[in-house]
């Protein structure tokens, strides 16, 4: 499913960009779902996580550029396409990696080229990943930018390639949801990615950013097989 959603404070231009949208998407017989925000603020807050997002740069309060900005904080993978009247703003959008600079009014074709361009770019994207919520934040956590879950009772911290993510998940599900996709759980606190695996000892084992993670003696034995199967599975070892 392909998920879409256009902010925009001009109510009347905000429904006509989501209906070219839709028709378009529908044309290419893809799959999605749309939703419309009048302000960043909603956008920010809104439940759910989006391929795409389309964001006019002029709004009251939170404008566009500030909203893109908050989002490259917490989502560095978001696709963002800006809306605009004016070219000003196009040097300001490659800082926040913009996907797209669309000018009002915009044209029907170059609209379609961005939407073919996007669902092409997820679909070749083969990333795995878990849905992670805490408060009315969601977000997609793609298991190769983590390095490791440390568990805290029904705490978990992401350790991620860029930044820290906590959440609430009971160790069960989250244990499950990462079955046979390279993670070890070395220790009771810790989760491990073991791709990320440098050197180990019977202790420890040493991640590629140099953070050292415990290792329990129980989870030795099966912790050295899990990290050879790995470097099997990806040509570190024949």
């Amino acid at each position: 499913m392909f998920s879409v959603a256009v902010c925009d404070d001009n109510l009347t231009e905000c429904c006509q960009m989501a209906r070219k949208i839709k028709q378009i998407l529908e044309s290419m017989k893809i799959p999605f779902i749309i939703k419309q925000f009048g302000n960043g603020k909603d956008l920010l807050q809104a439940s759910g996580s989006f391929d795409i997002i389309f964001l006019d740069i002029v709004m009251d309060g939170l404008d566009g550029m500030k909203t893109a900005q908050f989002f490259r904080e917490r989502e560095y993978n978001k696709m963002l396409v800006f809306v605009s009247a004016s070219r000003k703003y196009v040097f300001e959008a490659y800082d926040v990696e913009a996907f797209q600079y669309l000018l009002k009014p915009v044209d029907n074709k170059k609209l379609e080229r961005v939407l073919q361009r996007a669902v092409i770019k997820i679909e070749k994207s083969t990333q795995e990943f878990i849905i992670a919520s805490k408060e009315r934040q969601t977000i997609k956590l793609f298991l190769d930018d983590i390095y490791y879950f440390e568990i805290k009772g029904r705490l978990i911290n992401v350790h991620g390639i860029k930044d820290i993510f906590t959440y609430y998940e009971k160790i069960g599900v989250l244990e499950e949801s990462l079955k046979d996709k390279g993670f070890f759980r070395c220790h009771k606190s810790y989760l491990i990615n073991l791709k990320y695996v440098d050197a180990y000892n019977r202790q420890e084992a040493i991640l590629e950013n140099g953070e050292k993670i415990v290792i329990s003696k129980r989870r030795y034995e099966k912790f050295c097989k899990a990290v050879l199967g790995v470097m099997r599975k990806n040509g570190g070892i024949i």
